[in-house]
């Protein structure tokens, strides 16, 4: 029996716990070498645990089914081999953990993750692993309080402190504590500059404030932290697009699709790239060729329900195309997929309550049935976190109906929609720009030159 970097006990050789230390602090740096130092420690000791349940987390992280499948079988042959009695208690509910997840039932997995950090505050592993099923549930709460609750365990002292703060930083962020979530954030990141995950908590607080300048000036400034050499450069530059698009500049968003979302082959690029050409989209840029090659990528990777908050993406790119027989063919396998019983996989609810209602109103927006899109989405616009991501990301959902409801002539919906905006973001010149087409409908045309001044004020007092 050994003990792993934070002083936990782990059973292993040395050296397969040296490369297990090392693929946890790769994994907190969102660096592609953790494959490398987890594939190391099994080739150590193949029958290392802790190995194989880091192994299998890595696999089902991508939210491939392909990756997920293959998870499956390396880690069913783990299992065959084992003896749980040899194991110490946190590595027997870390194997549980990881084989809820196997099966489709995220909220287990998480309920198997807080049991461990419960007792084992200072297992990183648990920790990042279970923040992670809680980004993928949309639960703000659990992101929040699962790393809050463990944080008077660690200290600054502690090698991965930062990266605890970064987590939590991002938690207090999806639970709407901006202020606290900045102040979090910005300490995670002096204590470890390259802490890609802690400056994307900054950006997130940035965003949900509207403070677009800000954080443009905040990304400019630390370019070498997180633009490179992690496999979480695609998604900060997404954000760094969704600033520019606030400012009103389409020509540098485009930019940073061509030269980093555009080409992506994992479903996180791909979701990136497609979350940005929909919006695109939404302010009437047809994306210039752009969503082709985008729906080709995303189409061998649906043949097989796994995660609903992919399944949008891809119909997007699909509706982007304006392949609107392929996102039916997609909506359809959903169906047949609902129509079994699957007791336990979350996938299963996710799609049934956001997954296809959303789909469903993406390709009535391509077929420019704007009335039905208000049907489908207005009525779960509260409760679209229940399949995943950020509020960041989900507000393209929320900006389709927007644009739905003004397009259809649902005014009255429109207002409530734009009332809300404005006033949780009065500094969003997006905000301002629609509620002047609004009042443009209407024949309020000193309504509607007043707002689209407060949009170009903003801009530039940004």
């Amino acid at each position: 029996m050994s003990t792993d970097q934070h002083g936990l006990a782990i059973t292993g050789s040395g050296e397969a716990v040296r490369h297990y230390d090392r693929a946890v602090d790769e994994l907190l740096h969102f660096r592609v070498e953790v494959d490398a130092e987890a594939a190391a420690a099994l080739a150590a000791e193949p029958g290392f645990a802790m190995g194989n349940v880091l192994q299998a987390y890595l696999g089902l992280l991508t939210t491939e089914v392909n990756d997920a499948r293959a998870a499956r079988e390396r880690f069913a042959a783990f299992r065959a081999s084992v003896r749980p009695a040899a194991l110490s208690p946190r590595e027997r509910a870390h194997i549980d953990g990881v084989q809820a997840l196997l099966d489709g039932d995220f909220r287990t997995c998480g309920a198997r993750l807080q049991e461990i950090t419960e007792e084992y505050p200072r297992d990183a592993l648990a920790l990042a692993v279970g923040h992670q099923v809680d980004f993928f549930t949309g639960d703000a709460r659990s992101l929040r309080d699962r790393i809050g609750g463990a944080l008077t365990a660690w200290s600054e002292n502690d090698r991965h402190f930062g990266h605890v703060l970064g987590m939590y930083a991002f938690g207090l962020e999806e639970a709407g504590h901006y202020d606290r979530a900045e102040e979090v954030a910005l300490k995670a990141v002096e204590l470890n500059a390259r802490d890609v995950w802690g400056i994307h908590a900054v950006v997130h607080t940035y965003e949900m404030q509207g403070r677009f300048g800000a954080g443009i000036r905040y990304l400019d400034a630390r370019l070498d932290d997180w633009s490179t050499g992690t496999f979480f450069n695609v998604h900060n530059w997404w954000h760094y697009a969704l600033y520019a698009l606030e400012s009103g500049d389409i020509g540098r968003a485009l930019g940073v699709y061509d030269a980093v979302l555009a080409g992506g082959e994992g479903a996180m690029e791909l979701l990136d790239a497609a979350a940005l050409l929909w919006r695109l989209r939404l302010e009437g840029h047809d994306g210039d060729g752009r969503w082709e090659a985008l729906a080709d990528a995303w189409e061998p990777k649906m043949g097989e329900a796994f995660y609903a908050f992919n399944d949008m993406h891809a119909v997007m790119s699909y509706v982007g195309a304006g392949r609107i027989a392929q996102a039916d063919r997609l909506i359809a396998g959903r169906e047949r997929y609902l129509a079994e019983a699957r007791p336990g996989v979350t996938n299963r609810d996710m799609t049934a309550r956001v997954g296809l209602p959303v789909c469903r109103a993406l390709v009535a927006y391509g077929r420019g049935a704007f009335d039905e899109v208000v049907d489908l989405l207005y009525p779960i616009r509260h409760r679209v976190n229940e399949f995943g991501g950020s509020h960041a990301q989900r507000d393209a959902v929320q900006k389709t109906l927007l644009e739905a409801a003004l397009r259809g002539g649902r005014r009255d919906v429109a207002r409530v929609l734009l009332s809300e905006r404005i006033g949780v973001r009065p500094c969003s010149p997006f905000n301002w720009l629609k509620q002047g087409a609004l009042a443009e409908q209407l024949g309020e045309r000193g309504a509607a030159a007043a707002a689209r001044l407060r949009a170009e004020d903003l801009v530039r007092r940004a």
